[in-house]
């Protein structure tokens, strides 16, 4: 107390006083941003962690866009595949009746005219049958170099493995679909109902049944193609719903190292508002602790 020159007390509490500030402004800016790792100071291993966390989270949100896109492609390939479904079980009807001996010539050329433009329908469900601009039934003859293919690959997962993150989407060849040779898409040609083509005809009750033949392979390949299109739906809904649970609990792992517990720092924020104030009047009263020589001298 008789040294004046170095005030030790007011130096400890001013030393205090900064530590005290320090651990308030830390405290604030959790209680601000709701994390208790803003920086990869406040924890090292911690931050790299929760980095990483968030980096798998971030991809599986990813994935399961992935997995909405690929089911809005798998309504448009559906909705395509069941109006050629509708429209060959039409000409089946035709064709069945133009089968029918009781018909004259005039009538058969009616018919054949009503098959033609139902044949020109479906290959304009197939030329409309797209996404992004990519075909999804494949277009052109492999026989013209034409072909290209209907093959696509859906990133269902968050890695890189091919096998378990991959989704193959392959309508002609996993659905086991028929097609004439050389042909690699749904139309008339392709499902060989084109009219006028190779002898198909129904100018007699012959060539009206093998016609007739040829549609009823055509509806079992189309309906064949649904049924793929339907156990890829499934299996991409079982998907979602497992990469949901996954995502879930990534987060929840990220949130236990990352974000701060708002109740405690809050806590810990009145705490510290309380020191600081006592530190500030320690201060006060250390820096006039050294009046007191000043009575040596009366």
């Amino acid at each position: 107390m008789s040294r004046i020159n170095t005030n030790i007390g007011a130096l400890n509490a001013l030393k205090s006083l900064n530590d005290i500030n320090g651990r308030l402004s830390v405290g604030q800016l959790r209680l601000a941003t709701g994390k208790r790792i803003n920086s990869a100071a406040d924890d090292a291993a911690g931050f790299s962690i929760a980095k990483k966390f968030n980096a798998r989270s971030q991809g599986l949100g990813q994935a399961l866009a992935n997995i909405g896109s690929a089911k809005n492609l798998m309504a448009v390939a559906e909705g395509h595949l069941n109006n050629i479904l509708d429209i060959l079980t039409q000409m089946k009807t035709k064709v069945t009746q133009a089968a029918d001996d009781s018909l004259g010539t005039q009538e058969r050329n009616a018919i054949k005219a009503e098959l033609e433009q139902l044949g020109s329908q479906i290959d304009l469900e197939v030329n409309q049958a797209t996404w992004n601009s990519n075909s999804i039934f494949g277009t052109g003859n492999s026989t013209t170099g034409s072909a290209s293919s209907v093959m696509f690959r859906f990133q269902i997962g968050s890695g890189s493995s091919s096998t378990n993150d991959v989704l193959k989407f392959d309508l002609l060849r996993k659905a086991n679909v028929s097609l004439e040779s050389g042909n690699t898409n749904f139309k008339a040609n392709g499902l060989r109902v084109s009219i006028g083509t190779a002898g198909r005809a129904v100018s007699s009750n012959a060539s009206a049944r093998a016609l007739m033949s040829n549609i009823d392979t055509a509806i079992a390949d189309v309906s064949e193609a649904l049924s793929y299109i339907g156990s890829v739906v499934n299996r991409l809904t079982y998907q979602e719903t497992s990469l949901t649970v996954a995502r879930t609990n990534t987060d929840s792992a990220r949130s236990r190292i990352e974000d701060a517990d708002m109740a405690y720092e809050q806590l810990e924020a009145t705490k510290l508002q309380i020191l600081q104030q006592t530190a500030s009047a320690m201060l006060a009263q250390a820096n006039a602790s050294p009046q007191i020589i000043m009575q040596l001298f009366q």
